[in-house]
C-alpha cells in the first residue's frame, strides 16, 4: 500500500498532514528490518508506535515512542538533500558533545539495538581464533531479539540493507559463539545481588577458558525494570582479575544513563550500547555504540557478513575492512537518529537538579494516582536492602516504574497483562510492555511499566511545580482509569 493511502492512527498532534510529512513517514518506516514496517490499517509498527506525532497519552519509553511534535517539526525544517556520511559525522560530533566525550571516542551506528550486538562480538572475536563465549545478563530484561544476535546469528528474514537472510544462521566471519544467560532475578522474581551475579560470571569465565574462547560480558545499565548490574566496583574487580581475557560491553540501550556514567565505562575500556528509541524519545529503530579510543586504536577487521548489515558511513573512516561495506545511504536511519539526538540535546540543556525534581514528582504521582487507588505495588529496581542506590541513579532507576498488576482481574498472569497492554494501546493509552519480573504461585505475574522520556521531561521543565502536578494528575488519572477498565 502506498504511504499516501496509509491510515494514520489516532488524532495527529499538531503537524500538517501533507506531502512533506508523508515523505518523512515513508523514509522513517524503512531502512530497518520487518519490525519497523507500518501496518496499513493501524499506521503503527509492531511495537504499536509511529514515526509521526499522535495526540495520545503515553508513558511507553521503555518499549518504543511516537516521535514528538517538536522533533517532527525539526525534521521538516531540514534540507531534503544531504550526504549520508556527512550527516553521520555531524551526529557523532553532537553525541560526543551531549555526553561530554573526547573526540577520539569512536561511534558506530546501527539500524537497531539488536544489530549493535554484532559490533561487540566483532571486537571480542579478534582476541581468540577459538571464538567468543558471550555472557548475557538477564535476557528477559534486555530484549528477546538479542538472543539470536548474541549468538552471532541473523535475527530476522531481512537486514536493513534488504538482504534476504535466514534467522538463526550465523553471520559470516564472526566465528563460533557460545552463549550463557545469567538471570538477574531468582526463581521468586527477586533481584539477585551484584556479588551473586559475579560468582556466576566467574563460573562462565572458567567455561570460556576451557574452550579457549574470549569472554564477552554484558553489563546491564538500566534494564527493562531499571536494574544496574553488576556494580562498577565488581566490574573493576573482574577486569583486574581477568585482564585481556574479558571483554566488556555495557547494555545501556534504554539510554537511562548520565554522561558521567558513560565516561566511567569508557574509561574502563568497555563499549557502550545506546539507542535513541527508548528514554531518549526518538522513533524506533536506531542505535549506536560508543567505543573507547584504546579499542578503536586496535580496530578489528570487519567480518564478511557485515556487508549485509552495515553501510560504510556507519563506521568511522578507514576502519579495517570497511571498504567491503556498501557505500550507500540509509535516509530513514539518518532521520531517526537526527530526531533522537535532537531530543538528547534539548534534554542535556536542562539543569540536573530540575530533572531530578521532575522525576521525583513523577514517582510521587504514580504512587498517588495509580498504585495506591488500585491497590497495586511497585517492583523495586534493586536487590533487597538496596533502596539507597536509587538516590544515586534517578535517571536509571526512578524514571521507569514497573507495577505489579497481578492482583487485578484479567491481568493476573504475564500473558493476560500482554493482552491488556495491547488493548489499552489500541484505545489510545500506551504504556511499556509487561516484563517478567514478579512471580505468583510459581508463574510469571502480570506487570505494566510506566516510564518517562526525554521529550516529556523537556516539555515539563517549562512548568511550575503546581502545573506539573496538575499535568501528572490528569495523565496518570487516565492511566489508572484504563487499567481499571481492563480489569473489569
Amino acid at each position: 500500500m502506498p504511504i499516501a493511502d496509509l491510515s494514520l492512527s489516532a488524532p495527529l498532534a499538531g503537524f500538517v498532514d501533507d506531502a512533506k510529512s508523508r515523505e518523512l513517514i515513508a523514509l522513517m518506516s524503512g531502512g530497518g528490518d520487518a519490525r519497523i514496517a507500518l501496518d496499513p490499517e493501524t499506521g503503527l509498527n509492531r511495537y504499536l508506535s509511529a514515526p509521526y506525532p499522535r495526540d495520545i497519552t503515553a508513558f511507553a519509553s521503555s518499549t518504543a515512542n511516537d516521535i514528538s511534535a517538536d522533533a517532527f517539526a525539526h525534521l521538516r525544517s531540514l534540507s531534503d538533500v544531504r550526504d549520508y556520511a556527512l550527516q553521520l559525522e555531524d551526529l557523532r560530533t553532537r553525541i560526543r558533545a551531549a555526553y561530554g566525550l573526547d573526540k577520539s571516542t569512536g561511534i558506530i551506528f546501527a539500524p537497531s539495538g539488536t544489530d549493535l550486538e554484532y559490533i561487540a562480538l566483532c571486537f571480542a572475536a579478534a582476541h581468540s581464533a577459538a571464538g567468543v563465549h558471550n555472557i548475557l545478563l538477564g535476557a528477559d530484561e534486555v530484549g528477546s531479539g538479542c538472543i539470536h544476535s548474541a549468538h552471532g546469528r541473523y535475527f530476522a528474514q531481512e537486514t536493513a540493507l534488504e538482504y534476504a537472510v535466514e534467522p538463526s544462521q550465523p553471520v559470516e566471519g564472526l566465528g563460533p559463539v557460545s552463549l550463557a544467560d545469567i538471570p538477574l532475578r531468582c526463581l521468586e522474581g527477586k533481584v539477585r545481588t551484584s556479588g551473586d551475579i559475579c560468582e556466576q560470571v566467574r563460573i562462565e569465565m572458567g567455561v570460556a577458558a576451557m574452550d579457549g574462547r574470549q569472554a564477552l560480558l554484558h553489563v546491564v545499565h538500566g534494564s527493562k525494570t531499571g536494574l544496574i548490574l553488576p556494580s562498577l566496583e565488581n566490574i573493576d574487580q573482574l577486569r583486574a582479575h581477568y585482564h585481556d581475557r574479558l571483554s566488556l560491553v555495557i547494555d545501556a540501550c534504554q539510554a537511562r544513563i548520565t554522561g558521567e556514567a558513560v565516561r566511567e565505562y569508557l574509561d574502563g575500556e568497555a563499549i557502550v550500547f545506546l539507542t535513541g528509541s527508548k528514554f531518549m524519545g526518538g522513533p524506533p529503530f536506531n542505535g549506536f555504540a560508543l567505543v573507547p579510543a584504546s579499542l578503536q586504536a586496535a580496530a578489528p577487521q570487519l567480518p564478511a557478513g557485515f556487508a549485509k548489515i552495515f553501510r560504510r558511513a556507519e563506521w568511522p573512516q578507514d576502519w579495517p575492512g570497511a571498504k567491503r561495506l556498501e557505500n550507500s545511504g540509509n535516509p530513514g536511519l539518518a532521520l531517526r537518529l537526527e530526531a533522537s539526538i535532537f531530543e538528547l540535546e534539548r534534554f542535556s540543556a536542562i539543569a540536573p537538579a530540575q530533572i531530578d525534581a521532575i522525576i521525583t514528582e513523577f514517582r510521587r504521582g504514580v504512587a498517588q494516582h495509580v498504585v495506591e487507588p488500585l491497590g497495586l505495588a511497585m517492583v523495586e529496581p534493586h536487590p533487597d536492602g538496596g533502596r539507597a542506590e536509587m538516590a544515586e541513579h534517578p535517571i536509571e532507576m526512578q524514571s521507569l516504574i514497573t507495577i505489579d498488576v497481578s492482583s487485578l482481574r484479567n491481568m493476573r498472569s504475564f500473558d493476560e497483562a500482554q493482552i491488556a497492554y495491547r488493548a489499552m494501546a489500541a484505545a489510545g493509552l500506551r504504556l511499556g510492555q509487561p516484563v517478567k519480573s514478579t512471580r505468583v504461585a510459581g508463574e510469571w505475574a502480570g506487570t505494566l511499566r510506566i516510564g518517562l522520556s526525554m521529550p516529556q521531561i523537556t516539555a515539563w521543565s517549562a512548568l511550575s511545580p503546581e502545573q506539573l502536578q496538575a499535568v501528572l494528575a490528569e495523565q496518570l488519572g487516565k492511566v489508572a482509569a484504563a487499567i481499571k477498565a481492563q480489569s473489569q
